[in-house]
């Protein structure tokens, strides 16, 4: 079984979970099991590894750079979570990962991040959209240079902006907790993704501009929610489902 991604990789000069944290606030150092779990995670989310396979510890613990006791730390918190499953005596292998898991996931994301950009609309100054449009010219130029690491970043900064200016710390918490479960550096490299999100996230500005609250939420459930067809999609290229399978 090979490992593609190291989580020694940062995206956007984050490591997935504290990306996921940056939206925010201000990114804690991860514990080590935390690393493992966001790598395997990202491994199951994109197709890398399919269901019914054996996770070896060693080579994971080779991909990340850590001992083993963190690995088995990590695939334990991926167990509770439903992503992998723990075989006595035998180690632990990919649970299925089913199309509904991931409009699920998608779904709870886009009702919180929906929520959080219509009560930005209330909130929102006149620097913070200034900010929002300088963003938004940095992605335009990212994605033409095809800068995968920074658009992420980049993504990220617009909706850690749009939550900031919701004031709503809780919710948005949240959210993060629910975004550490997404691949996001996979996801950065799917086709039509960064044309999609540019072109969305215009529209979401200018709904900030007017102070639109339900155009603006519903523009903002739209974006995430494609996004699951977009991953969905790409995985089903990749033959991660069989046809006949029920989702």
């Amino acid at each position: 079984m090979y490992y593609p991604l190291s989580m020694r990789e940062k995206v956007g000069g984050m490591t997935a979970d504290s990306a996921a944290t940056h939206l925010v606030v201000a990114p804690r150092r991860q514990q080590l099991n935390e690393e493992v779990a966001a790598y395997v995670r990202e491994l199951i989310m994109s197709g890398a590894v399919r269901s019914g396979e054996f996770l070896r510890m060693e080579r994971i613990a080779e991909a990340v750079g850590v001992s083993n006791t963190p690995v088995r730390e990590g695939l334990l918190a991926l167990s509770s979570q439903g992503y992998v499953r723990q075989l006595p005596r035998r180690g632990f292998i990919v649970a299925p990962l089913k199309q509904q898991d991931i409009r699920d996931l998608f779904w709870a994301q886009a009702f919180l991040v929906g929520e959080l950009a219509a009560r930005a609309t209330k909130k929102i100054s006149p620097e913070q959209l200034a900010r929002l449009e300088d963003i938004d010219t940095a992605y335009r130029e990212a994605a033409a240079a095809e800068e995968h690491s920074r658009l992420v970043g980049l993504g990220h900064a617009f909706h850690r902006g749009i939550n900031l200016a919701a004031d709503s710390i809780r919710l948005a918490m949240l959210l993060g907790s629910v975004v550490r479960t997404l691949p996001l550096q996979f996801y950065s490299t799917i086709e039509g993704g960064i044309e999609a999100s540019h072109n969305e996230h215009r529209e979401i500005l200018g709904g900030l501009r007017k102070r639109d609250e339900t155009k603006t939420r519903t523009l903002m459930e739209d974006h995430i929610s494609g996004g699951a067809d977009r991953l969905i999609d790409t995985l089903e290229r990749r033959g991660l489902w069989r046809v006949t399978e029920e989702n």
